[in-house]
């Protein structure tokens, strides 16, 4: 167990995207936390590998596979959670993808299918949560990225989603604050994922990604999926009881950087 163990005893997690990269590790950081964690993802195999992992923490988890950009999935979603355990204290969603594109080249189906993971289902599941989370003055974080907060050419649509998650995040926080619910995002600058390869890039690509993006991060590494874990456990937790609307950069200083 972690110096974390205990933190989250009582609570219930939804966590979006759970079967890799953030989604997966900070469900394991929540369960070993003590949170009971209801794992979203698209993938019902990979699902139950991390609802294993987390059996192995001594952690208890259930979770439903389905497509978020669905738009009849979030209001089940969260319905089956809060059956299954009773509450719901914390929204993680950490569900997204990641595409090339300019100005010119990215095409009308491109565009809409980045806004609809990053930007539509994180709105309908946010929108499905807060009656419950009112009543546990619960806390909602959402993954964006660097990209909110810095332009970066030849990722269009992802820059303009990641802007949006922030501003989301921003606006939905005053709006339940008089009610206790807290919202903050973590932007994550490179992080040692699939998500890359899933937007298309190649083993050999994604390897010389990563080598040059040592040098872009002024710690002088990429990020490990369990580092921006540790943030969100941070935000979900009573440690920031007073921390609403927040856009918190893990990212190995990128964010203070010009672009190189």
């Amino acid at each position: 167990m972690s110096e974390h163990a205990d933190s989250m005893r009582g609570k219930v997690a939804l966590v979006t995207g759970a079967t890799s990269g953030i989604g997966r590790a900070t469900a394991l950081r929540l369960a070993d936390a003590g949170a009971k964690v209801f794992l979203s993802g698209r993938s019902r195999t990979a699902l139950d590998e991390t609802a294993a992992a987390i059996a192995g923490l001594n952690g208890q988890a259930a979770l439903a596979a389905g497509d978020l950009t669905d738009s009849q999935f979030a209001d089940e979603l969260v319905a089956v959670a809060v059956e299954r355990y009773g509450r719901l204290d914390v929204l993680v969603n950490a569900a997204g993808i990641i595409g090339s594109g300019t100005v010119e080249s990215t095409d009308d189906a491109s565009w809409s299918a980045m806004m609809a993971i990053n930007v539509d289902a994180m709105f309908r599941l946010t929108r499905a949560a807060v009656p419950h989370l009112k009543e546990t003055r619960g806390a909602i974080v959402n993954v964006s990225s660097v990209t909110g907060v810095r332009a970066f050419p030849g990722v269009l649509a992802y820059c303009v989603s990641k802007a949006a998650v922030d501003q989301f995040t921003r606006c939905v926080a005053l709006e339940l604050a008089e009610v206790g619910v807290r919202v903050n995002a973590v932007n994550p600058g490179v992080v040692v994922s699939q998500l890359h390869r899933r937007g298309g890039m190649d083993d050999e690509a994604y390897a010389s990604f990563l080598e040059h993006s040592e040098g872009t991060h002024p710690l002088g590494r990429v990020g490990q999926p369990e580092d921006i874990a540790s943030a969100i456990l941070f935000l979900a937790s009573a440690e920031s009881d007073w921390i609403t609307g927040e856009t918190l950069s893990v990212d190995g200083g990128r964010h203070q950087t010009c672009a190189r």
